[in-house]
């Protein structure tokens, strides 16, 4: 049975509404809701390709969903699955062909796959039927698979997944897999450019990003949700805010090795130099687009105070400026660079007049207790990572000085996921025990 009318136009609306979305984790977890409505699945998974691995990134189950608190999600899971005929999603990834089992607990004996039956019992949840989708690309390769579980008839009884719906999941899977190609080819960009960024500060790893920027989306996810905006809205924020926050200190590339290295603290004059790297990321972002003016604003205020503390402050970071002087650190003396932004506003202290409260645009004040939250869990040359109580404590006491009340408010809404996202991006460590470049 082909397509009709009604389902081609179905689709269709559906395609629109994914080429808007840039991220891929975001498109990732949309592609998956889709393809749960279009078959009326109670629950779903997808995985990205990662090698000759299924990287397990999203899980969805309505039935689950229906025990949390209103507008909070099931929190990511993070395992591996390996390509071979041994899974059910392992053997639909190497075969490229699609998989439509009636019952997973009854599979015929003369199948090379079996259904890993651990799976439900850490979940409690029981699965039946299983209809599991190759995306491939128009050249034959193969980005990841999904996993609708459990189809429903009007009265909510668990039955197999028709066969008429297969075509209509082809090529949904078909389209769906040529915007992720493109959500990959926006995220590759990026990450190349915060390789260049490693290059000067080995801690802006692809994990690293990755994390800040996964934890930003969600915060921003909490918050707007509580604040009552619309899905639309919401969507097309978070997905413009989680690759704005991926840049978030790209600046770096502009301050002198001799301070963004230097394996202590900071004097007074240091510290001014290295705040430059706020105005100096900014000026990167010049086009007239949602996503530019965001990343701008992030790169320039993601180190401002709620309490008006923080810095740089109301300066003019579209003509930052830099000028070639002596920088002495521990002792030695160069030639660097040291960039200078005007002041707009200037304060008591003649410098640039700090921003304060709601003056420091939303996604700046998401970022920054993102980005202070992953420092503290990180480890430095010049300090060990903190216990996540003794984080958790200091983000709490940080509220109404450092942070947007709000915003540690979210955040601590979704502990689950931001730990869950903790696990879906770990920093990878060579044999020897250095990290690799991202």
């Amino acid at each position: 049975m082909g397509l009709d009318s009604s389902d081609i136009q179905g689709i269709l609306q559906i395609d629109s509404e994914l080429n808007q979305i840039q991220d891929v984790d975001i498109l990732l977890e949309r592609i998956l809701l889709e393809a749960r409505k279009m078959l009326n699945a109670e629950a779903g998974t997808i995985y990205k390709r990662d090698g000759d691995h299924l990287h397990f990134s999203y899980t969805q189950n309505s039935l689950k969903e229906k025990g949390l608190p209103a507008g909070q999600k099931l929190p990511y899971n993070s395992f591996t699955v390996h390509i071979d005929e041994k899974s059910i999603s392992g053997y639909v990834a190497m075969t490229g062909q699609l998989l439509n089992l009636p019952d997973v607990y009854n599979l015929p004996e003369d199948l090379p796959f079996s259904y890993n039956k651990s799976y439900d019992e850490k979940t409690a949840y029981k699965t039946t039927s299983m209809l599991t989708v190759p995306l491939k690309t128009n050249v034959g390769g193969l980005l990841g698979v999904i996993q609708l579980i459990n189809a429903k008839d009007d009265e909510g009884r668990t039955i197999p997944f028709s066969k008429e719906g297969e075509p209509i999941i082809t090529h949904f899977a078909a389209n769906a897999t040529n915007q992720l190609q493109m959500a990959l080819f926006i995220r590759g960009t990026i990450l190349m450019a915060n390789r260049v960024a490693q290059l000067k500060d080995s801690h802006e790893t692809g994990a690293h990003v990755n994390r800040v920027a996964s934890f930003a989306a969600e915060i921003y996810d909490r918050w707007a949700r509580k604040k009552g905006l619309t899905d639309t809205e919401r969507e097309h924020t978070k997905d413009t805010l989680k690759l704005a926050a991926m840049l978030h200190d790209v600046g770096k590339v502009g301050i002198n090795d001799l301070i963004l290295k230097k394996p202590a603290r900071f004097t007074d004059e240091e510290r001014i130099i290295m705040e430059g790297h706020t105005f100096c990321g900014a000026r990167l972002f010049t086009d007239d687009t949602d996503y530019d003016r965001m990343a701008a604003a992030i790169a320039l205020t993601h180190h401002e105070n709620w309490d008006g503390t923080g810095y740089p402050g109301k300066v003019d970071y579209r003509n930052a400026y830099y000028e070639v002087c002596q920088i002495e650190v521990e002792g030695v003396e160069r030639t660097g660079e040291v960039w200078h932004a005007p002041a707009l506003e200037t304060g008591e202290d003649g410098r640039a007049r700090r921003l304060k409260g709601e003056e420091i645009p939303l996604p700046g004040r998401i970022v920054a207790v993102a980005d202070v939250f992953e420092a503290l869990c990180s480890r430095r040359v010049y300090k060990s990572s903190w216990d996540p109580a003794s984080v958790y404590e200091e983000i709490r006491k940080l509220s109404g000085s450092k942070f947007d009340p709000e915003v540690v408010e979210a955040f601590f809404e979704i502990i689950p996921m931001i730990e869950s996202i903790q696990q879906q991006f770990p920093d990878v460590v060579h044999e020897e025990g250095k990290k690799p470049s991202a």
